[in-house]
């Protein structure tokens, strides 16, 4: 757009892809201290439980897995983290469809804009990909605050075994299932989007064929799933690690049967 030489789109490429790769190790940076202060906050939330059943803090609170109701919320914690993430890339994908359509209009009212006489109005846009943004995301941030509230409450009631502590147990098991799906995720997401971005940048080059080869049609597609991939949905997934131990620990006596 800026009528550079092709050698400046060339470096800007290099550039670009170097900025992937750097991004894409720096993610799993971030996810690390996300998993370290999980790990951190979900001990404290044993210890929480403990402390609430009057139990020695040597004696931690121990969840077992094998039973039934708790592994049922295991299975609901790493769902968590599927869902989460399919939100955040749908959401990506309706703002896209959305400022599509508003492109489109333009040039359909304002034929002028293709040739350099009408100006094109940037600001719908702009406001498209915000409203978009805030609204897609209500849905996936409760998520996180919501469900494993609902879910200690409901298990509390369904089963009110104060020996055991079956809603505790299972409360504890989907937190540490999700934070460990989260971290496998997030870590998938961030690399395999850097990934394909650079890939279509590297057929571009010249390689299999270069451009409008049928890998760099393909290419295309995996860099258009890879955005989403690698800036929205594999990085929103720290926070959502980070604020389900949160949640767990804050309301933690509430999946307590006395």
């Amino acid at each position: 757009m800026s009528q550079q030489p092709e050698e400046i789109r060339e470096r800007t490429d290099r550039l670009d892809a170097v900025g992937n790769t750097t991004k894409a190790l720096t993610k799993g940076y971030a996810m690390g201290s996300a998993a370290l202060a999980a790990y951190l906050l979900f001990a404290a939330y044993f210890q929480e439980i403990a402390t609430k059943l009057n139990q020695p803090l040597l004696d931690v609170f121990k969840v077992d897995i094998a039973q039934p109701p708790v592994f049922v919320a295991a299975l609901i914690g790493a769902m968590l983290v599927f869902l989460f993430s399919s939100l955040a890339i749908r959401a990506v994908g309706k703002a896209a469809y959305d400022m599509i359509n508003e492109v489109r209009r333009q040039f359909r009212e304002k034929p002028g804009i293709l040739a350099g006489t009408d100006k094109p109005d940037y600001a719908q846009c702009v406001d498209i990909s915000t409203k978009g943004a805030l609204k897609a995301m209500i849905l996936p941030a409760l998520l996180p605050v919501l469900v494993p509230i609902a879910l200690g409450l409901i298990w509390r009631y369904a089963y009110p075994d104060a020996v055991n502590q079956i809603a505790a147990q299972s409360v504890g098991a989907f937190l540490m299932v999700a934070t460990i799906a989260g971290i496998l995720m997030a870590t998938v997401l961030n690399n395999g989007g850097g990934a394909w971005d650079n890939a279509k940048k590297y057929i571009e080059t010249g390689h299999h064929g270069g451009k409008k080869s049928p890998a760099h049609a393909a290419a295309v597609v995996g860099d258009t799933v890879g955005d989403p991939f690698k800036d929205t949905a594999g990085p929103s997934l720290h926070v959502l690690v980070k604020l389900l131990s949160t949640i767990t620990l804050v309301f933690a006596g509430l999946f307590i049967v006395m």
